[in-house]
Parts: structure tokens; C-alpha cells; sequence
């Protein structure tokens, strides 16, 4: 495992020596590898590591190709794809022109393959028990025409797999449906209070099972960012690895709070352009909202509730977990990754006797109107009548206001 973790920011010289170093031990003469690559959503020195790659990789005489992991996000256009690499069209042309760059399609059945399946008694053992059905694994089939695949792997505090990265570069990264559904929902049914933050627990199991029957060898570059830059990088095919970087992450995106407050006014990051992607300024700040204290998602940039998944979140709405659970045959047709959505951004709470309690009120200060937030089920403010300085420096008041929020994690302090 090679591992380089700096109190100070590291630069694109740390970046080009860690995959130098790393991939100076692969024979990569005649071969042709892969870079799996996050999407705009995440933060990470992707265009840095897309050079060293890609100059790595050639000057030992192989061939590279990139691929954003984009499981079912949007795919990039031209521009942006170019743009999120550090690339204008001219620059492309004249020194990157052999390097194919395209878009995972997870609703394409043409662009998949399937892979193998988990059985019903490896997902039990693998859940405790908690669900027992067979799982089919189906990846992006381009990945078998590659010797080796790269994986660029930022890694922070994850609402379903408790940290990101690693194997859900693959899951939903490059995948079909079937496994996206299923393991969200398992996320979701485990709750977020019981998942986030946590390091081994039952999702990642699952994932390591659907990783095991990818019959490519890979090399994970797994990234941890601190507020300033790149801080670790931890790279290797080991599991080690993974656990370093998430490791790290802990020490540096998990806030601790020594109360919780009435009001959190958290600013999602420009980066999330739909609610679908800014859900996770609650998943990160739900926990130290008073119980039936106001959460408020403010994002005037953000106009809708999904790109990819709006219909089928306007006819689920959002709701708490025992919503779902208690009426599962209504929601069939929902997919679990809709469901899951849905009771993380919602929260905790109860359904009784057909009344639905949650913990708290989630709040939208966003472009979607008024009515729709309604029909979803979610409080709304119109986010042209908020000055967040309002909620600046009013901890002892109980207003908490979080900028760029939907990275770092907040918790309660305990004792």
C-alpha cells in the first residue's frame, strides 16, 4: 500500500510521484487501462490525476482511456467532461487525442454485463440477516476490454456505505439498477444515524461481494481533502488502503457539536445542481437538529428536484422510513435508490396509526416552487427572505448556519 499524508496541502508533484511510484510496479507496456473517474458532484484533484495517469501510463508504453464513474447522475457534456479534466478542445486534440473519454449509461441495457450474482444466503450472512434475496451484478461491459483499471477514489463520510469511494466506484460507479436499488434501500432500512460515519458495516460488505466477481485488475487511489487541498492519498488493490483514507476522513470531516440547534441554515455547494445531489446537506446536518427544530436546505441556484429521478420522486415523496416499510407493497414500483432518497432527506421519525411523525422539519430555500415542495412533502422558504448572517454566530441562540455544506459531517458531542 503506498500512503502520503501531509498536514499541509499536497500538489500535482506529490500527485504525479504517488502514481509514478505506484504504477511504476505494473507491467503497462501493450496494456490498455482505464480510468474510472468521479463526477463534478465530488471534490477531488481529478484533472491533476488524469495527467499523471494518462502521461504514466503512456510512457511505460500503454494505452489510457477514462470513464466518469457517474452512476445515475447526469451524464457530462462535451464541454463540461473536458472541462472537469482541465482540458480545452485544442489542448484534447493536440496531446490527449488517443485517450477515449466517455460516460458510464447505467440505463443503457446495451452498454452492461452481467457479471454473476449474489445469492440470497451471502447477502443474508452478509446483513445479519436483515434482507435475503439474490442480487444480479451487471457493470459497464467496457471494462472488459481494459488490462487494468485505475480508480480514483475521493473518500468522506457517506450516507449508505458510511464512507464513499472504494467499491462504490463500481456500485453504483459503473452499475445497473439492481444492485444501486438494493443496496440504497439497505442504507436506508439500517437509517443514517446507524450508518454514516461508520466504517465497516452491512453495505460495504455487500459491495466487497459485488466487487469480488469483476474479473479486471484494479488499483484504487483513494483521496482524502481537507479545506484547503489535497491532504492523503492511499493507494493499492488492498482493503487497507480504503480503511487509511476513511480513517483520515474521520479526523477531518466529522464536526463535532456540543449541542443541537432549533434552526441549521446549511448552503448546499454550487456543485449540487438538483436536490437529488444537495440531499446531502441533510444527511450531513440532520443530526444535531433539535427534535422538532427546523432544517433549511438553501440553494437558490437548485430549480429542480432531480434530473434523472423527478417523476418517480414526485410520486413517492418524501417521508420517513416506517412510511415505506409498513406499506411496501404500495411502493413496488418505487426503486429502492427513490425510497432511500427519500427517507434520508426526510430523517428520522415515525409512521403510527397512518400518521407520519418526523424528527424534524426539512425545508427547501430553493428555485423549486412553493407547490411542488408541498407535493413532495417538504416545508419551503422562499429563499429570497433569508440573510444567512442571520445565523451567524447565534450558536447560543440556537442557530447554526453551515457554508458549502453537503461534505462534512456534523454530530453531536457526546458526553
Amino acid at each position: 500500500m503506498y500512503q502520503r499524508v501531509s498536514a499541509t496541502p499536497l500538489g500535482e508533484d506529490e500527485i504525479r510521484a504517488a502514481v509514478e511510484t505506484v504504477l511504476g510496479r505494473e507491467e503497462l507496456r501493450g496494456r490498455r487501462v482505464l480510468a474510472l473517474l468521479p463526477d463534478t458532484t465530488r471534490t477531488a484533484p481529478v484533472a491533476e490525476f488524469f495527467r499523471a495517469f494518462y502521461r504514466t501510463v503512456k510512457t511505460a508504453g500503454g494505452r489510457l482511456d477514462a470513464m466518469i464513474a457517474l452512476g445515475t447522475h447526469p451524464p457530462l457534456s462535451r464541454v463540461r467532461l473536458l472541462h472537469h479534466l482541465g482540458l480545452s478542445e485544442a489542448e484534447y486534440n493536440r496531446d490527449f487525442a488517443d485517450c477515449h473519454l466517455f460516460n458510464h449509461a447505467w440505463d443503457d441495457p446495451q452498454t452492461l454485463t452481467l457479471l454473476g450474482r449474489l445469492t440470497a444466503d451471502q447477502i443474508a450472512t452478509a446483513t445479519g440477516g436483515l434482507m435475503a434475496e439474490e442480487i444480479p451484478i451487471t457493470v459497464n461491459r467496457a471494462i472488459l476490454a481494459y488490462d487494468l483499471l485505475l480508480v480514483l477514489s475521493p473518500v468522506v463520510p457517506h450516507e449508505v456505505a458510511g464512507f464513499s469511494g472504494g467499491e462504490k466506484y463500481f456500485f453504483p460507479g459503473i452499475s445497473g439498477e439492481e444492485i444501486i436499488d438494493f443496496f440504497h434501500w439497505l442504507g436506508a432500512v439500517i437509517t443514517i444515524p446507524r450508518i454514516i460515519g461508520v466504517r465497516e458495516n452491512p453495505v460495504r460488505e455487500v459491495l466487497r461481494l459485488a466487487a469480488a466477481l469483476i474479473p479486471v485488475p484494479r488499483i484504487y487511489f483513494h483521496v482524502v481533502m481537507g479545506d484547503e487541498g489535497l491532504r492523503g492519498i492511499f493507494a493499492g488493490t488492498e482493503v487497507a488502503a480504503w480503511q487509511a483514507a476513511a480513517d483520515l476522513s474521520a479526523t477531518l470531516h466529522v464536526y463535532y457539536k456540543p449541542r443541537r440547534y432549533r434552526s441549521v441554515l446549511g448552503m448546499a455547494s454550487r456543485k449540487y445542481d438538483d436536490l437529488w445531489t444537495a440531499g446531502k446537506v441533510a444527511y450531513k446536518l440532520d443530526g444535531i437538529v433539535e427534535d422538532g427544530g427546523e432544517l433549511i436546505i438553501y440553494a437558490p441556484h437548485i430549480t429542480e428536484v432531480s434530473y434523472t429521478h423527478g417523476h418517480l420522486i414526485d410520486q413517492a415523496g418524501y417521508h420517513v422510513r416506517d412510511y415505506f416499510l409498513t406499506r411496501m407493497e404500495q411502493f413496488r414500483h418505487i426503486p429502492g435508490r427513490i425510497k432511500a432518497h427519500s427517507t434520508h432527506v426526510k430523517g428520522t421519525g415515525t409512521f403510527i396509526d397512518g400518521r407520519e411523525e418526523p424528527r424534524i422539519n426539512v425545508v427547501l430555500a430553493t428555485g423549486i416552487p412553493p407547490e411542488r415542495c408541498r407535493r413532495i412533502n417538504l416545508g419551503y422558504r422562499d429563499p429570497g427572505t433569508i440573510d444567512p448572517t442571520a445565523w451567524e454566530g447565534k450558536e447560543e441562540e440556537g442557530l447554526l448556519l453551515v457554508r458549502e455544506a453537503g461534505e462534512r459531517l456534523f454530530r453531536l458531542r457526546q458526553g
